[in-house]
């Protein structure tokens, strides 16, 4: 009987290799890019221009609408559409966006749409530098790396056993997955493949193939004063950062550039003047929309508040939160509280907070005139035992919450900076509604009368403003501008 049972399953399972096979041999397509055989059985084109289309308006929906100042998206468009006439699929339908975040990032879906953040914008130096970055990502598309990385994550999952993925909606198992299915880093391989092609077309198209490398340098010098801003080591590139979703190397390029196979033409274009006269004038950081870090104070117009933190903690504006860490572990997380709005809220805090954390010692508070409740508790966390401290409050229309997360030990020396920023919450007067005007761009002339200082003297930012300047203009710490080169400088 067991022999029985082992013949049956040697036979199940070389029946189920040469379906398996099969699914394969019919699954390879041609790599439009490298004429190289790729496996896409689990995805079409005419599938990816329907992922496309549907995921779009989410993906702009997600990463703050789309950014039309200064007619923007136009000049952008105009250098994709010059990409994509070199590249190997000259005639497919491509759509650009720029993003309104101040996030510095670029990424592809299938179907040929194409995203950077107006934050990349303001920190490339010229149009070839921004050319590499589209061409990159028009490269993944032409390749169609995102059909080959899930086909592969399919055929995965049937050698595990998992035959029933296979049988489901096509694409309509795709869509709807959300913004991380395409912003995952794709394989190393589909990496190089994709800066081999974006070398190609932008040397195709007549730049500098170089400006992929400078760039690089300025994405590496941008991730090290992020970092820095957040009270973290220069060397801790966020999980969310564009060079921890884009893993590239000087050497990488280099490799990309020997695989290109194409020959510059005699004087490459970089288009800085082009450039900077179509970003003069852009915003920089966080929009109107977004609320403002102005040192310790964190301020929103549009919504009407404003609180501080400590003067210790370093403070980041997130899509969906306000988080300040100092460096003895704590943290501050101010968020939306949703839930508590149609509810007394030392009720939330008792049945809502949380279904996993039970709050201690709930009370109600007045906070400057407005209504809020805090409780507190003591949780264990990946970092340690801490404190747990919560305050909502609730503010016009809304319900908002701080999160005070302190280690454990050192929780009761936090008390008093901690009941300052809780009491520091507070609605705007009208003065300071009208002095809360966003950052923006603005294009310099380096005069040759004009010393480092100056620039750095025109810089508006709250911190490091010798840092941010050099690192938006490309510069080492300490070098000035040469004479009559055009830089930027950050201001109201």
């Amino acid at each position: 009987m067991g022999w029985l049972h082992s013949i049956h399953k040697r036979h199940v399972a070389a029946l189920f290799a040469a379906a398996t096979l099969t699914v394969g041999l019919a699954g390879c397509s041609t790599n439009r890019a490298t004429g190289e055989d790729s496996f896409t059985a689990f995805m079409s084109p005419d599938e990816e221009r329907k992922i496309g289309a549907q995921e779009h308006p989410k993906m702009v929906k997600e990463f703050g609408g789309k950014y039309d100042e200064k007619d923007l998206p136009a000049y952008v468009t105009k250098i994709g559409e010059k990409l994509v006439s070199v590249s190997e699929t000259p005639d497919e339908k491509f759509t650009f966006t720029v993003l309104d975040s101040p996030v510095i990032n670029a990424f592809a879906l299938p179907g040929g749409y194409v995203y950077i953040t107006r934050g990349l914008t303001a920190l490339a130096s010229n149009e070839a530098e921004l050319a590499g970055v589209l061409a990159h990502e028009i490269g993944h598309v032409v390749a169609r790396h995102s059909a080959q990385r899930y086909s592969r994550g399919m055929i995965t999952q049937i050698l595990a056993g998992g035959l029933s993925v296979a049988i489901g909606n096509g694409a309509g198992e795709i869509i709807g997955t959300g913004a991380n299915a395409y912003l995952k880093s794709f394989s190393r391989e589909h990496e190089l493949e994709a800066d081999m092609l974006g070398v190609r077309y932008i040397t195709r198209a007549g730049y500098d193939p170089d400006a992929m490398a400078t760039f690089l340098e300025k994405l590496r010098a941008h991730s090290r004063l992020q970092a820095v801003l957040a009270g973290r080591s220069p060397d801790d590139v966020d999980q969310f950062d564009f060079m921890a979703t884009h893993p590239r190397t000087l050497d990488r390029i280099q490799q990309a550039h020997a695989q290109a196979n194409v020959t510059p033409v005699a004087n490459p274009e970089l288009g800085t003047v082009r450039y900077m006269t179509a970003i003069d004038g852009i915003l920089y950081g966080d929009g109107p929309d977004q609320g403002y870090i102005h040192g310790p104070e964190f301020v929103h117009v549009p919504l009407n508040f404003r609180f501080e933190v400590p003067d210790d903690f370093s403070m980041i504006n997130q899509p969906t939160a306000v988080v300040a860490r100092d460096k003895q572990g704590a943290q501050i997380v101010f968020e939306g509280a949703p839930q508590a709005r149609d509810m007394r809220l030392d009720n939330y805090l008792k049945s809502a907070f949380s279904k996993q954390i039970t709050l201690q010692n709930i009370e109600m508070l007045d906070i400057n005139g407005q209504e809020a409740a805090t409780g507190s508790a003591d949780v264990s966390l990946s970092s340690g035992a801490a404190r747990l401290r919560v305050v909502v409050i609730r503010h016009e229309d809304s319900t908002y919450q701080f999160l005070f997360i302190m280690p454990l030990d050192k929780a009761d020396s936090y008390n008093v900076a901690l009941r300052r920023t809780t009491y520091s919450f507070r609605p705007l007067t009208p003065q300071e509604q009208q002095v809360n005007t966003p950052l923006r761009i603005k294009v310099r002339a380096a005069n040759p009368e004009y010393t480092l200082q100056t620039f750095i003297d025109d810089m508006q930012v709250d911190r490091e403003p010798a840092a941010t300047f050099a690192t938006i203009n490309g510069l080492a710490a300490g070098e000035a501008p040469a004479p009559n080169a055009l830089v930027k400088v950050v201001r109201h």
